[in-house]
């Protein structure tokens, strides 16, 4: 039995490494049972300290300092660690190992994918390769030479630029890579295979030129073009937005099946699951081609906020994600729209983050300790990271933020920087003290903010009391103010906006930066009391709390002028209309809400994409947060009415949307995604209606379907309708798509996304599950318990027990896979009674069956 909690690293422990490593050259031969991997490292003592390396699961043959080899006795090789006590102030240092990358089942280090090479470093992989500093500040120019089997794997890459190449006559070739700018280990890359490659080049803004290759399947070039389209409109962005132009002559991305991120930013060499890569209109939905534009982007944004200036520590993890989380979310905002993007935005902080900040696993956006480092790359890290430098965009202006963005690159490139270094620059654009600004990244929670107006008639002023309050969270009970922008506007109620003394055409940025304020609003004189508008586009990651009666939100959603705030107001009321219905399930739904959202719906329907957001009603994630204990099933069940009401009004809109022809021919634009992003959604409020004619129109549809997005929306509706239609639509999905496992994982997830603990567990018995596989394991087990939480949470126990068993079965192989799919527990003492005991039931079996660091960590923080 394994039931110590991991040790913490700290960050008040931080001590800069004693020595700089100048150079490295790495020497790879390739082979998937043994490779051969020497290294040699030029270094320079920077002060007093031992030479300390990390390397793990590696066989030792020798080690050289300064060309002598050395003797046992001259080092210390503990499990983890190797320690040279005494070495002069410069000096050489040479390691021959051995690994064995097929045996990699936690997908860290060196490992095969597809019969390929394929490397993955950040957080800690590298010491997987080789004996190394594996830290961030410790930044060195690598050098590259590998050589493999040409029948195998003809293409050998890596980070940088290609010297050298050529072939032996015992049928090994080799090649050679020089990065010229320092990196720490962790962005190290290296792919060896055998690929097909969409090819393209760049020019930048300085007039360089730069090849660009996808690398992919073999077969599978064409689905690339995507991902080549939307990397070089990163590149084109960068250079208009921020300045920022490339600075090799050569891009490359490999895709990868088996991955157990998104996608990793190595410099020069990113690496991507292929679910970001691969892409056509007949097995991508538009949300793929989003997520990879997306990505792309992200990945791309990273060459400055990440690898020119990275992260001192891992502590400053936010510096580098955050940052760049928010460059690529403006990216799409400015491909696409941007008052639908700022939504969906939220939506997914809300459904994670805010969760997060909720629950056990809550932590600070900057922590101040760890057990697991993997455990850290969180929605609080990169959701909440990104919304603070949103925030810090509107409390400064976007002039003072972009000049301080400028003096960030001029002053710390090829520098490890710190949270504290980031915003210097801002307090030198701005004039501004932020130290207080920056007490967000020191605590955990999420802030109230709660907002009581009176009107004084006679003196046409509108006073606002205004208080901030975080919860306390694990470890920290006591909270401080933190300076909170919030966006405000005073409408008419007419679609206008009023003037006021201060107020620049209605609109103003109010500061909370007190545990209280009160604010007075001096109107001209005999003016009629105005509507407020508080934190429009969502200028801060809080919640707002103000006592409206139903009948004084539904009038501000109708005279709101910014669309964030038309579709919050009708979630704010959603919420309380689905809590409503959970406390009176006798009652009917809220007939004059579900008429001004149907109305709101119709109204928007010039832009598709956000009337089809206004239909999408609050997640049970998200409602989680606004009551304990909790009843995931009879909010599930009240949801369900107010949708069913929703789908009735709607249902000859759905109808006339759903007999026009859908776009042809395809194409991946916002115009065309929009379309059918209301196309899908009145399918599925057709499902909600849960009839028989309704199974019957949602097969013909499935039928008809010529593009994924549709099809797919159609599968997914039908799977909580039993009978023939339903059957018969998840046959012939398998039937068409069983050789393609990007979809075959959509298959998977839309059936445990919206089935039962009984489906799920079904599915992961499936002869094509495949617990080596990452994207096919989160196929079934992420998406039935983080997207599927009546059933996850059933009373019974059932959604527990089959979640528990595919972690205690992953995490032998792949910890840093199981400990994610832990944290979907996260929310499990907000549960009533019997089902929140199932849940703790489930936590203690796997702690005491004995689980991987980064897994016990997670399920430590959970019970503690």
């Amino acid at each position: 039995m394994r039931t110590e909690t991991p040790v913490s690293v700290k960050l008040e422990n931080y001590k800069p490494y004693p020595f700089e490593i100048e150079s490295v050259s790495l020497d790879f031969s390739l082979e998937p049972e043994a490779t051969r991997v020497r290294t040699k490292m030029k270094v320079n003592r920077l002060r007093p300290g031992d030479f300390v390396l990390d390397g793990v699961g590696m066989i030792l043959h020798e080690i050289k300092l300064n060309d002598v080899v050395l003797d046992l006795e001259q080092y210390d090789r503990g499990d983890e660690t190797l320690t040279l006590t005494s070495v002069p102030d410069s000096f050489t240092l040479e390691t021959d190992v051995t690994i064995n990358p097929a045996a990699n089942t936690a997908l860290s280090g060196l490992y095969i994918s597809g019969g390929r090479f394929c490397s993955q470093c950040e957080a800690t992989g590298f010491r997987h390769i080789t004996f190394w500093p594996d830290r961030p500040d410790v930044m060195s120019r690598f050098h590259v030479r590998m050589d493999a089997d040409k029948s195998k794997y003809p293409i050998l890459l890596s980070n940088g630029t290609p010297g050298e190449s050529g072939d032996f006559s015992d049928g090994r070739h080799y090649a050679e890579w020089d990065d010229p700018h320092p990196k720490p280990s962790y962005l190290f890359a290296l792919c060896a295979g055998d690929y097909d490659v969409w090819r393209d080049t760049f020019t930048t803004m300085n007039g360089d030129h730069v090849d660009l290759g996808v690398y992919v399947d073999k077969g599978q070039a064409d689905r690339a073009e995507w991902a080549m389209e939307s990397l070089k409109a990163s590149m084109k962005w960068d250079e208009e937005r921020f300045g920022r132009a490339y600075d090799l002559g050569v891009f490359n991305i490999v895709a990868v099946r088996d991955f157990n991120f998104g996608a990793m930013e190595n410099k020069g060499l990113n690496i991507f699951n292929s679910a970001y890569v691969l892409a056509n209109p007949e097995s991508a939905t538009d949300a793929d081609f989003e997520a990879i534009e997306s990505i792309v982007g992200h990945e791309y944004f990273h060459n400055w906020t990440g690898n020119r200036i990275t992260c001192r520590d891992w502590f400053q993890l936010c510096l580098k994600e955050g940052l760049t989380v928010f460059r690529d979310q403006e990216f799409s905002s400015d491909l696409r729209s941007r008052p639908v993007q700022r939504i969906k935005d939220v939506m997914r902080l809300r459904g994670r983050q805010f969760a997060e900040d909720g629950g056990p696993l809550a932590h600070p956006v900057r922590p101040d300790s760890y057990a697991s480092i993997d455990n850290l790359y969180t929605a609080t890290v990169y959701e909440k990271g990104a919304e603070l430098i949103r925030a810090l965009t509107v409390l400064i202006g976007d002039e003072a933020f972009n000049k301080g963005m400028q003096i960030y690159f001029d002053e710390f490139d090829g520098t490890a920087s710190t949270i504290e270094d980031f915003y210097s620059c801002f307090e030198k654009a701005s004039g501004r003290d932020l130290s207080q600004f920056r007490i967000w990244y020191a605590q955990a929670g999420t802030p109230e903010v709660s907002i009581v107006e009176s009107w004084d008639e006679k003196k046409s002023t509108l006073t606002l009391k205004l208080a901030q309050k975080t919860p306390p969270t694990p470890k920290q009970s006591d909270k401080k103010p933190v300076p909170i922008p919030l966006r405000a506007a005073l409408l008419d109620g007419k679609g206008g906006q009023i003037e006021a003394e201060g107020w620049d055409d209605g609109d103003t940025v109010i500061v909370l930066d007190e545990a209280r304020k009160k604010v007075e609003v001096k109107l001209e004189d005999g003016a009629q009391r105005p509507l407020l508008s508080i934190n429009r586009e969502f200028s801060a990651p809080v919640r707002i709390k103000r006592d409206l009666t139903t009948q004084q939100l539904l009038e501000l959603a109708s005279a709101e002028t910014d669309p964030f705030n038309i579709w919050d107001n009708f979630q704010t009321l959603s919420k309380t209309e689905i809590f409503r219905l959970l406390d009176n399930p006798q009652s009917p739904p809220d007939a004059d809400l579900v008429s001004a959202l149907a109305d709101a719906v119709r109204q928007n329907s010039p832009d598709p994409a956000f009337a089809a957001l206004l239909t999408v009603l609050p997640d049970i994630g998200e409602l989680f947060q606004e009551r304990e204990p909790v009843n995931p099933t009879g909010l599930n069940d009240a949801r369900k009415r107010l949708r069913k009401a929703l789908a009735t009004e709607l249902k000859s809109d759905a109808e006339r949307i759903l007999a026009e022809p859908t776009p042809q021919p395809f194409a991946p634009s916002a115009e065309q995604a929009g379309i059918r992003a209301l196309r899908t959604a009145m399918i599925g409020l057709t499902g909600a209606l849960a009839t028989p004619d309704a199974a019957r129109s949602l097969k013909n549809l499935f039928d008809q379907a010529d593009n994924m997005t549709e099809k797919l929306a159609c599968l997914r509706t039908l799977i909580p309708i039993e009978g023939n239609e339903r059957d018969a639509a998840i046959e012939t999905f398998y039937e068409e798509w069983k050789d393609n496992p990007l979809v075959i994982d959509k298959w998977f997830a839309v059936q445990a996304g919206q089935g039962t603990a009984a489906d799920a567990e079904r599915l992961s018995k499936h002869p094509d599950f495949d617990l080596s596989n990452p994207n096919r394991v989160r196929s079934v087990a992420a998406a039935f318990s983080m997207t599927n939480l009546a059933e996850f949470h059933a009373p019974d126990g059932s959604g527990h027990k089959v979640i528990g068993d595919i972690i205690e079965t992953a995490d032998k192989r792949n910890p840093a896979l199981a400990a994610r799919l832990l944290t979907s527990f996260e929310q499990w003492k907000k549960l009533e009674p019997v089902a929140k005991a199932s849940a703790k039931a489930t936590l203690e079996r796997l702690r005491d069956g004995g689980l991987s660091k980064n897994a016990m960590d997670i399920v430590a923080r959970a019970l503690d």
